[in-house]
């Protein structure tokens, strides 16, 4: 039995390395190869701003142009219908305004490049009104986590805990989505970041209102600090415009010129977590 062992290795292992059997074996080999997917780091990264209205991307805008420019596939989901931003427009309150709203987002995301946003259309104004409908918070956490899941992103950024300027819809789309963070939620990475506005951002964009300092967070929680390009600025010009409703030519010439010194080509966040600290939301491309 141990010779006829022996004698059967000896034999195959002729068999296999004869130029005949050579050619073949190393083609099987060849085509397991190519038919393997590639690894996953080199899929296009995907990162996804969840903001409570229209025109709530302004600030982080320079930066979603970037990502997009670079090949990031950039999603936006915005919670409400924002129905009640009437303020610079003779649209009234209501289906319309939110009809006309949910149009300027898109010719906000055409301009920055980014994907077509993705409308929730809660009510706006109305997403802590806990008597009108108190299972709406509970609603919308589900719904933020379906498109998250559904997106599966590297990265998340949202308004922080403060809301930028305080409004009761950004603080708590914040929560939902700090909520789903903390919690683990399948498809919900840890990587999530906090976009602010400074204080002379606020008074640009409404200069008879005095935003109270105590919003702003401390300069020392900005960690993470992305920089973008000239270009990416004028994309975000060009978002910025395409808000009509909220924003007079004027004002966007104004704050963009702010921007543009303010800024000087990098965006600060604050990490929810330290480590992410850095200069890339996305590291590893």
């Amino acid at each position: 039995m141990i010779n006829q062992r022996s004698s059967f290795k000896r034999w195959a292992l002729t068999r296999l390395l004869s130029p005949i059997f050579a050619v073949p074996a190393i083609a099987t080999a060849l085509s397991v190869v190519s038919a393997t997917p590639a690894p996953a780091q080199d899929a296009p990264k995907t990162l996804v701003a969840v903001f409570a209205h229209p025109d709530d991307e302004g600030p982080a805008a320079p930066m979603l142009a970037r990502y997009a420019r670079e090949g990031v596939r950039v999603h936006l989901i915005i919670a409400t219908d924002g129905a009640q931003g009437a303020a610079h427009t003779s649209i009234p309150p209501g289906p319309e305004l939110a009809r006309v709203r949910g149009e300027e987002a898109r010719c906000a995301a055409d301009a920055l490049g980014i994907r077509p946003p993705i409308l929730l259309g809660f009510p706006d104004a109305h997403l802590g009104t806990y008597r009108d409908e108190p299972a709406r918070l509970f609603r919308l956490a589900a719904r933020v986590h379906e498109e998250l899941q559904r997106l599966r992103p590297d990265a998340v950024i949202t308004w922080g805990p403060d809301g930028a300027t305080g409004h009761p819809d950004h603080r708590l789309v914040s929560d939902v989505v700090t909520q789903l963070v903390r919690a683990g939620a399948p498809g919900v990475p840890e990587r999530l970041f906090y976009v602010s506005i400074p204080v002379e951002g606020m008074r640009a964009m409404n200069p008879a209102r005095e935003e109270p300092r105590f919003l702003v967070p401390l300069s020392k929680y900005f960690s993470m600090r992305v920089a973008f390009t000239d270009a990416d600025a004028e994309a975000a010009r060009h978002a910025l415009s395409c808000h009509k409703t909220q924003y007079s030519e004027e004002i966007v010439q104004r704050i963009f010129a702010l921007q543009k010194q303010l800024l000087n080509g990098t965006l600060a966040l604050v990490p929810l977590f330290a480590a992410d600290a850095g200069s890339d939301l996305l590291p590893g491309r």
